[in-house]
C-alpha cells in the first residue's frame, strides 16, 4: 500500500479518504482508530482469518470474471473450465513472500478453501444471478470506487490545511471495493461473500441490517449504476472441519435510508477532524469487550506512561490505505 496516495491532508491527521475499514474503526472507538489507522500498529503475524477470507473471494471473483468472460460457451463447459483453473489457483497459493502456505490452523486450511469453493460453485451452479456487464464489456466483478463528498457545512477544515496542488485539495473521498454486482429476479444487488466458523442462522444475516459496510456498498452501486440497488445479496460460507456449509441473505437499503447513512457519515466525519485537531482520542470502553475483546484492550488497561511499551512490545506497523488499489 505504500505506493498509494496518502489519505491524510498534508500535515494533518484529518483523513479525507475514507472506507469502511477505517470508518468502523471510528465509530466503534476513535482510540482504536488513533492505534489504527493513525499510528499503524497491527498484531504480529499473519492473520489466518484474513488471509482465508481474502484468498477465498479471489477464488470466486476469478470464477466470476472466466464464467462472464465464456458467456458464448455451454453453460456446463463454462463451469467446469473455469472450475479447473480456479481450483488450480487455489492449490498454487503463496504467502506474499512466495512461500508456501500452510496456516497452522484446524479449520482454515488450503484443503478447506479448495474445497469450500468447490462445494460453493457446485451449490449456485444454476444461479439466477447474473453478473451485470459494464458498458466497457467487462464483467462487473471486484470493482474498485470512489465517491466524492463535501465537507460539510460545519467542517473545520480551513484553506491553509489544504494544498492546492494535487488530490488533497478534493473534498471526503468514500472508497470502497465490491465483489460482483448482479440481477436477481429484476433487480439488481451488490453481492458480499462472507467465511464464517460459527453456524449460519437467521440471526448472522441480522447482523447486517444496519451495517456500516453494506450501506456503503448500496449506496456506491447506485452512484455508480444510476439505477435504484436494492441492496446486498450476502453469501456465508460455514467452515467446519469435516464440510463447509453456505447459506444466502439479503438485506435491504431504501433510498430514504441510505440518504440517512450519508448524513450520518457526515456527522461521523465531523467528529474525526474535531478529534484530529485537539489530537485526542478518546477511548470508548463499552466496546472493549465486544465481538471477543478488542486487540487494544491489555493495553488500553494499563496506566498512558508505559502503553507505548507494550505496544511497540505486541504490535508490528503496517499502513492500512482507503486508496491502496487491488
Amino acid at each position: 500500500m505504500t505506493d498509494a496516495i496518502s489519505p491524510f491532508l498534508p500535515g494533518t491527521h484529518i483523513q479525507f479518504a475514507w472506507d469502511s475499514t477505517s470508518l468502523g474503526w471510528l465509530k466503534t472507538c476513535p482510540r482504536l482508530y488513533q492505534y489504527s489507522m493513525i499510528d499503524q500498529w497491527r498484531s504480529k503475524g499473519n492473520s489466518v482469518h484474513l488471509d482465508f477470507g481474502g484468498w477465498y473471494h479471489s477464488a470466486l471473483e476469478l470464477y466470476d470474471k472466466l464464467r462472464a468472460e465464456a458467456k458464448d460457451t455451454p453453460g456446463e463447459s463454462a463451469h467446469e473450465d473455469a472450475l479447473h483453473e480456479v481450483v488450480k489457483w487455489c492449490l498454487e497459493v503463496t504467502w506474499i513472500d512466495g512461500k508456501p502456505w500452510d496456516s497452522g490452523h484446524n479449520l482454515k486450511t488450503r484443503e478447506t478453501l479448495v474445497r469450500t469453493v468447490i462445494w460453493y460453485l457446485e451449490q449456485f451452479v444454476e444461479d439466477t444471478c447474473e453478473t451485470v456487464i459494464l458498458a466497457n464489456g467487462k464483467p462487473a466483478v471486484e470493482l474498485s470506487f470512489r465517491l466524492e463528498m463535501d465537507w460539510g457545512p460545519n467542517s473545520q477544515i480551513t484553506e491553509d490545511m489544504i494544498n492546492d496542488k494535487g488530490p488533497s485539495a478534493q473534498p471526503y473521498v468514500l472508497s470502497g471495493h465490491l465483489d460482483r454486482v448482479v440481477k436477481f429476479q429484476g433487480n439488481y444487488y451488490v453481492m458480499d461473500r462472507k467465511t464464517s466458523s460459527t453456524t449460519i442462522g437467521s440471526y448472522y444475516f441480522d447482523q447486517y441490517d444496519p451495517d456500516n459496510q453494506m450501506s456503503l456498498y448500496s449506496m456506491a452501486a447506485r452512484v455508480i449504476y444510476q439505477t435504484p440497488v436494492r441492496g446486498v445479496i450476502i453469501d456465508a460460507a460455514q467452515i467446519a472441519v469435516g464440510f463447509s456449509r453456505f447459506s444466502r441473505g439479503f438485506t435491504f437499503r431504501t433510498e430514504a435510508q441510505t440518504e440517512e447513512w450519508l448524513a450520518n457519515t457526515h456527522e461521523w466525519l465531523r467528529l474525526a477532524e474535531q478529534y484530529a485537531v485537539a489530537d485526542f482520542w478518546p477511548m470508548n470502553d463499552k466496546s472493549c469487550h465486544q465481538y471477543g475483546g478488542c486487540v487494544f484492550r491489555k493495553v488500553c488497561s494499563k496506566s498512558p506512561e508505559v502503553r507505548q511499551k507494550f505496544l511497540e512490545t505486541d504490535f508490528t506497523k503496517r499502513e492500512w490505505n482507503p486508496l491502496a488499489s487491488r
